[in-house]
């Protein structure tokens, strides 16, 4: 006998939460079922994917400022993991994220006893019975349901504090607080800081060369150099959910060096969040040396991002079709810097000709011989690749 279909909560905030597999914990069938539900009943997950340490988890939590962390863990193990990753919340100023876990039978009810009592809600097989996987989906979104836009302090951000420049953004984010967003403007007008906006086609490779990026500019710097990476995927128009995808790709975010937030646009057909320059500002308030703005998958006539940025990358594949498409595309009028990703693929090397040969009539630098204008070709997959390096 199926159980019965609740009513589903509808949220009045914008819920956020982390999911993943815990740690040496290779299956993720589990999590990504649960985070598609989540996203399917107007939750933002920020999804990591599996063997994810508490560390990961927690640093991920704090910098993206969710309501809720939810993990799946089949490995064993369990009891430690969950403990500890409520102590490490505990302990970082974030004992409000409420923590979900699941492990079907491999979590025996003494041990989601033992669990609830340090504060980790564990669903049992008797659970997903009794309530279906919407009616656990739905008691979630209900017990996440609350208001973070609020308690932002200038003071903490200035000083450079991530848990307080994750909240600042999540208040920014809101656009309730016109006099705060004022307030943290003034504060970055001090602070000449360069943003780089990164954009390009759905598929394209943008997260994996961003985080290639921001590996060359910490070894370059020896991690003296500090990053903030503001990265926005779109929200579903059916049901107001969103997968906010690109940290699972992210290898090279080292807390207190790199500051990763990851952003839903919130609104049908929009590119970048309305408050997404009150957000660069507060990356800039809180004495970052580079801003990095990743936008979602593009189409062509889409050059948004160069109104909030002083330096624009346009990715793209070599497999953009006849070479006159390319006289479609917006952003070869506006990019400073165009990244061919994924270079190593057949036809590559005639793309990228192609591409500068347009950039010179766009330009009009008829006299600019094809080869000096700024298109690369990367293979953002490939470690150490050159082409990511002379970019």
């Amino acid at each position: 006998m199926s159980a019965p279909k609740p009513a589903l909560h509808v949220p009045s905030n914008p819920v956020r939460f982390v999911t993943a597999a815990s740690l040496f914990d290779g299956h993720d069938a589990a999590i990504n079922i649960m985070r598609r539900l989540l996203q399917s009943q107007g939750a933002e997950v920020v999804h990591l994917g599996h063997d994810r340490s508490v560390a990961e988890i927690v640093t991920a939590a704090i910098q993206e400022d969710v309501q809720g962390v939810a993990i799946s863990s089949y490995q064993g193990g369990h009891v430690e993991y969950f403990t500890y990753l409520v102590e490490e919340l505990k302990a970082r100023g974030a004992g409000h994220v409420k923590v979900y876990g699941g492990g079907g039978g491999v979590i025996v009810p003494e041990e989601i006893a033992q669990l609830a009592s340090v504060g980790a809600h564990i669903f049992s097989p008797q659970d997903g019975q009794r309530l279906g996987l919407p009616g656990m989906i739905n008691t979630l979104i209900a017990e996440a349901d609350t208001d973070l836009a609020t308690g932002a302090e200038l003071e903490g951000v200035l000083a450079g504090e991530e848990r307080a420049l994750a909240r600042a953004l999540t208040v920014l984010e809101s656009g309730r607080d016109e006099a705060f967003a004022t307030s943290v403007r003034d504060a970055a007008a001090s602070r000449p800081v360069p943003v780089l906006g990164i954009t390009g086609t759905g598929g394209s490779g943008k997260s994996s060369l961003t985080d290639e990026l921001v590996r060359r500019l910490r070894r370059d710097a020896s991690d003296k150099l500090r990053v903030a990476v503001l990265a926005v995927d779109p929200t579903r128009r059916r049901g107001g959910g969103a997968l906010l995808g690109d940290r699972i790709r992210m290898n090279s975010i080292e807390p207190g060096v790199v500051f990763f937030r990851s952003l839903a646009t919130r609104e049908a057909g929009a590119v970048l969040p309305s408050g997404i320059d009150a957000m660069i500002a507060a990356a800039k308030a809180a004495a970052y040396d580079l801003v990095i703005v990743e936008t979602p998958g593009i189409g062509q006539g889409d050059a948004a991002i160069t109104e909030h940025v002083d330096v624009s990358l346009y990715v793209m594949t070599p497999e953009f079709g006849a070479a006159s498409q390319l006289e479609k595309i917006d952003m070869l009028d506006y990019a400073d810097v165009v990244a061919i990703n994924k270079f190593e693929r057949r036809g590559a090397e005639d793309a990228r000709r192609d591409v500068a040969k347009q950039m010179v009539r766009n330009r009009e630098a008829f006299g600019v011989p094809w080869e000096d204008m700024p298109v690369f070709g990367t293979s953002a997959a490939r470690f150490d690749d050159d082409g990511v390096t002379a970019l």
